[in-house]
């Protein structure tokens, strides 16, 4: 805590002390006192000009802390410089006016006097925030330091914390005013004695506002007597004061420290013992203590606050008190964070009780709306399987009617397999019927072809001898020579005529046989066509076996064969056709031709006799 922050505690108390009304105003008349007052006891020098101008008569009406804060900051606070006033005296004209209209003494463990220390320890302890208060930990951190002054220990800490649980208006800090009563009460201080707490409250009070680290009685060796004189030494946090005695009241001298400041142990002479030296700039002085131990602990503090002029840092009771109130801030974001976390884990928690109180309830719904459709699932099972059991019925029904209809049309199907197989054997005879008819009409027509081949050789013997005889009557006065020899010829003629006569007639034989054996084979395929026509028809599923048994199936698949009423009506119809349409021209011809053939062969024979008779 700085000078600045450290005086304005004061002021608060002394400006809000004039303000009785409790409104937050003073009148301008009594800041203008206490001003100068301030200024007296901060030796500051005054300024009436400045004075009377912020604080014109012709403004009227009583000034607020924030109007008097400027004035404060700008024309007193900024101008105090530690040291060069007493802080006792300031704190004295403060703590009066406050102290009259809120504190009366009872006397009971505390003095005024220790009442005023114990404000301004409170003060020096207090938060940075108004009104000032002293939290919990700042409470006990002093009482356990006054009692620790006295030798003692202080054991009630349990009692402070019930005294804070069973008040929670004081939000784990008090006032002053607070404080104070809980020291005269007794309650805490126990089993002190007024003395002793007296005295503990002095050396808290010389420690923490005084900044005294260290005091003492020490000789000193003058600088220009050269002799040894009994001081009483308190080392503050850059200086050394010394005085004729422990009251105070007269000041022999000072020690300035600084960074450049050196402590040494001396050797014991002039009948000095446990001496040591303090090296300044301008001085060397040298000090004898009490005794080894009161040497070691001057040179240790003292040593200590030349280290801390040169790192430039404060004394070591307002150090600890920055990293108290550091580790309390922090302490009071963690918990400012933990507040937050668990804020937002109680929104959590409060969303996921809020989800679980929807989803039971959604539970609850779709647990009626399952068991509703249980229900109707139940009755739906219950209808289908009726529903399912009358159709097993049907099916072990159907199954049975379609096991007798599977052996029928096994039955069936063997009778089928028994036609197909006979058709197969019609199939193949009829085959070899055609194959027959086929060699016949091959036969035959090779017959026809001889017999036509004959009947030109015939007709050229003929055109032969019609020649021979039209050469006769056209040259009757032939010689006889040529006359035998045209008879022999003749003669000849006539006998190859009487050989192909008779290679005729064999021939006519063979195509008669040749007829008979076609007409046979047509007869054959004729009976198989009969055969076959009877058995075509083709198999649909399901008719009757009394309706199938005249009826083939085939490995072609349905209607594979004509019925008969599809084919033409005659069955040899085809045959016959084209027995007919097969023929060739010339045997149709040597056919129709046949008889007129013999014909002319006997004509033939009858002029040839004539011509021999010739």
């Amino acid at each position: 805590m700085d000078l600045k922050s450290e005086l304005l505690k004061s002021i608060w108390y002394a400006f809000t002390a004039l303000d009785r009304g409790k409104s937050g105003k003073v009148s301008k008349s009594q800041l203008k006192v206490l001003s100068h007052n301030l200024y007296t006891a901060l030796n500051i020098p005054h300024d009436p000009t400045t004075l009377e101008d912020h604080f014109r008569d012709d403004n009227d009406g009583p000034v607020s802390s924030q109007g008097y804060m400027p004035y404060i900051n700008k024309y007193i606070l900024d101008k105090a410089q530690d040291g060069n006033f007493d802080k006792e005296t300031f704190n004295e004209l403060c703590w009066t006016l406050t102290a009259r209209k809120n504190y009366s003494p009872s006397q009971s463990l505390i003095g005024a006097r220790e009442a005023f220390k114990l404000w301004c320890l409170f003060n020096f302890l207090s938060e940075d925030k108004y009104p000032l208060v002293m939290v919990q930990e700042e409470v006990v951190y002093l009482l356990r330091k006054l009692f620790t002054a006295t030798g003692q220990e202080w054991l009630h800490e349990g009692e402070l914390s019930d005294h804070f649980t069973q008040n929670p208006s004081l939000e784990r800090a008090v006032t002053v005013w607070q404080f104070l009563d809980m020291i005269e009460s007794g309650k805490l201080t126990k089993p002190a004695s007024k003395e002793s707490f007296t005295l503990g409250i002095q050396s808290a009070y010389e420690e923490l506002v005084l900044d005294v680290t260290q005091k003492g009685y020490m000789w000193k060796k003058g600088i220009v007597r050269r002799n040894w004189n009994e001081r009483w030494f308190v080392l503050k946090a850059c200086t050394i004061l010394y005085y004729v005695n422990e009251d105070l009241k007269e000041k022999k001298g000072e020690i300035p420290l600084d960074k450049d400041s050196v402590v040494e142990a001396l050797q014991d002479k002039d009948g000095k013992r446990c001496l040591f030296c303090i090296k300044t700039l301008n001085r060397v002085y040298e000090l004898s203590a009490s005794d080894t131990k009161r040497r070691q602990e001057w040179m240790e503090s003292i040593t200590m606050a030349i280290g801390l002029q040169a790192e430039n840092k404060p004394p070591l009771h307002r150090e600890q008190k920055a990293r108290r109130r550091e580790l309390r801030q922090q302490a009071a974001q963690r918990k400012k964070k933990e507040e937050q976390s668990l804020v937002v884990l109680q929104q959590e928690k409060q969303k996921q009780l809020q989800e679980l109180e929807r989803l039971r309830r959604a539970q609850e719904e779709a647990q009626a709306i399952w068991h509703n459709k249980e229900f109707q699932w139940t009755e739906q099972q219950e209808e289908m399987e009726q529903v399912l059991q009358k159709q097993l019925h049907q099916a072990q029904e159907d199954n049975l009617h379609l096991q007798l209809e599977m052996e029928q049309k096994e039955v069936e199907a063997g009778f089928q397999r028994r036609r197909i197989q006979e058709l197969e054997r019609m199939q193949r005879g009829l085959e070899q019927a055609l194959e027959v008819e086929i060699q016949a009409r091959t036969r035959e027509q090779a017959a026809r072809s001889a017999q036509a081949r004959l009947l030109q050789e015939e007709e050229e013997k003929l055109r032969e001898l019609m020649r021979l005889k039209s050469e006769q009557d056209l040259n009757p006065l032939l010689w006889q020579e040529e006359r035998q020899q045209m008879t022999h010829e003749a003669q000849a003629l006539q006998q190859a005529v009487d050989e192909l006569r008779e290679n005729r007639r064999h021939h006519k034989q063979d195509l008669a046989a040749a007829k008979t054996k076609r007409r046979q084979a047509s007869r054959c395929v004729k009976q198989w066509n009969v055969q076959l026509t009877r058995l075509m028809q083709p198999i649909g599923p399901g008719a009757s076996l009394s309706k199938q048994k005249s009826d083939v199936m085939s490995h072609r698949g349905d209607g594979i064969f004509l019925p008969m009423n599809h084919g033409p009506k005659d069955p040899h119809h085809k045959i016959r056709t084209r027995r007919k349409s097969d023929r060739p021209m010339g045997s149709q011809v040597s056919e129709d031709s046949s008889e007129s053939d013999s014909d002319d062969y006997e004509n033939v024979e009858e002029y040839l006799k004539n011509l021999s008779l010739k």
